[in-house]
């Protein structure tokens, strides 16, 4: 048979995979903790501060492990990778889904507002991308994905410093997504009105429903079953997946 009419299956089964969630034991993190374990996957769940959460998800997701490191501590954030894999004993799955949130008008950004969002939000994920990636291709294969923001088109001008790392962050996709091809893929995912802010109003709510062309939020089961999807079709790398119900269409 020829290469060009072998049959091919772009489908990856994740059962057995061993795969690693930034921010997995809260809100989007944890549904996609469960996705992966549903689908057959052992996870190593990250948290910082989560960690009675993060135990407690554990035991609810067999084969499941605790990673507790601050991502804003070089040292630890460099250690994440290698004590997952050595825990686990490899990785083919890295899903970067830890971010800060901070809120501050153009007028109060300070210099350290600005490094605290881009050493979360872009730094962090970039290098243990680096890392996982350069590990996954002298294996032979994995897949990283990244969650960015569908709002990087269209910032939140009292959000200016999140959305500039969130804007890395794809950027930094299609650049790994290349450099690392073709034994690793990377994908981006950008959720859109998927969950409330904790502590937003009901009003604001119904103004982001308004906002909303199919007219509710989404949901972090959305989320995590396209996190599911990207990592089993093996012919998506270097692009952004938005799950934001339309909102981005006005």
């Amino acid at each position: 048979m020829t290469r060009a009419t072998r049959a091919y299956n772009p489908i990856v089964e994740l059962d057995g995979k061993l795969a690693l969630v930034t921010g997995g034991a809260r809100r989007i993190g944890a549904e996609i903790t469960r996705a992966l374990s549903k689908a057959g996957a052992r996870v190593a769940i990250h948290c910082h501060e989560s960690i009675d959460v993060a135990r407690e998800l554990a035991r609810e997701c067999p084969g499941s492990m605790v990673i507790e490191a601050d991502l804003g501590d070089r040292d630890a954030r460099d250690a994440i990778i290698p004590e997952t894999s050595r825990v686990l004993g490899g990785l083919d799955i890295l899903v970067n889904n830890a971010s800060i949130y901070e809120a501050a008008p153009l007028s109060e950004v300070t210099s350290e507002h600005w490094d605290r969002a881009l050493e979360i939000n872009l730094t962090a994920p970039f290098f243990l991308s680096q890392k996982a990636g350069l590990q996954m291709k002298q294996a032979g294969g994995g897949v990283i994905i990244q969650l960015t923001d569908w709002g990087i088109h269209r910032p939140y001008p009292n959000r200016l410093a999140y959305f500039a790392a969130k804007g890395g962050l794809e950027s930094a996709t299609m650049g790994l997504a290349a450099a690392l091809a073709p034994e690793v893929r990377v994908v981006a995912i950008a959720p859109g009105p998927i969950l409330l802010a904790e502590g937003a109003s009901a009003q604001q709510e119904e103004s982001i429903r308004m906002a909303t062309p199919l007219g509710r939020l989404g949901g972090a089961q959305t989320i995590a079953e396209t996190v599911v999807f990207a990592a089993r079709n093996d012919f998506i790398t270097g692009t952004t997946l938005t799950v934001d119900g339309g909102r981005s269409l006005r």
